[in-house]
């Protein structure tokens, strides 16, 4: 949901007199500014009022991008993916219960396989039993999807506390694709939790040497290699991670505690 907004700039005029010149600079319009005035002059341009939504978006305004979703509802209410917007504002602010409403409207209106995957992942994460349901969904109707399903209902056992029977899940997503980051890293939280260190560490390996780059494998990482007492490698494993993701806060907090241990 990235658009990329034009930004508008106003020139400056210059006034003559009879005996002398004087110039007039008019200030350019903000970005913000822009993107209201374009709305309001085609507030039916879906376009544009996701471009407005996402500059609040990506200036941590969700307050006013979900005002702006809300507006452009209440005259098109049978528009599922302004629902989808306004369940991915409400998640990235960590009100997932509103998220979950916003994404059951969406798939309501539109069983679209991208809502139900996020209905699903919901469900999962707040230990909603209809997380599997949602994974029978996706996996009659949209074949093309069968690891995101497989990753639903893994991280619905997960979240409930079954980590053998997730564990088989996250197998299944990794036997369609090892690429499956995400399915690597669950795998080896749940090793982790059943204190399987050294098979968590196989898992956690084996993902960063398919994506070296992969800055939770190398917080997880950390985080196992400290329950293997080796803790110069963990520390290590933290720098990698905060070397891919320098606001990666966990990994931070992680490789200071550490370090003043």
């Amino acid at each position: 949901m990235k658009y990329a907004a034009a930004i508008l700039f106003l020139v400056l005029f210059t006034f003559s007199c009879k005996e002398k010149k004087e110039s007039t600079e008019v200030k350019p319009q903000t970005k913000e500014e822009v993107l209201i005035s374009e709305h309001k002059l085609h507030p039916d341009s879906a376009i544009i009022t996701e471009d407005l939504i996402q500059f609040y978006r990506d200036n941590g305004e969700t307050e006013k991008a979900l005002k702006l979703v809300d507006q452009t509802i209440s005259s098109d209410t049978a528009n599922a993916r302004l629902y989808s917007i306004k369940g991915t504002l409400y998640f990235e602010d960590d009100d997932t219960l509103a998220a979950v409403k916003s994404f059951e409207n969406a798939v309501r209106l539109s069983p679209d396989e991208d809502y139900l995957i996020s209905l699903g992942t919901l469900y999962a994460q707040t230990k909603n039993e209809r997380a599997l349901k949602i994974a029978d969904i996706i996996l009659q109707n949209f074949p093309q999807s069968q690891k995101e399903a497989y990753f639903i209902k893994g991280f619905y056992y997960n979240f409930t506390g079954n980590k053998t029977e997730a564990i088989k899940y996250f197998d299944k997503c990794l036997e369609i694709s090892f690429t499956f980051m995400q399915a690597y890293r669950e795998k080896a939280i749940c090793l982790y939790d059943l204190k399987k260190y050294e098979q968590a560490l196989q898992t956690i390996n084996k993902a960063l040497t398919i994506q070296n780059n992969y800055d939770e494998g190398y917080y997880y990482k950390g985080l196992i290699l400290e329950k293997l007492n080796r803790k110069n490698e963990a520390a290590e494993a933290y720098e990698f991670a905060l070397m891919y993701d320098p606001d990666y806060t966990e990994a931070r907090n992680a490789l200071s505690k550490l370090n003043n241990q």
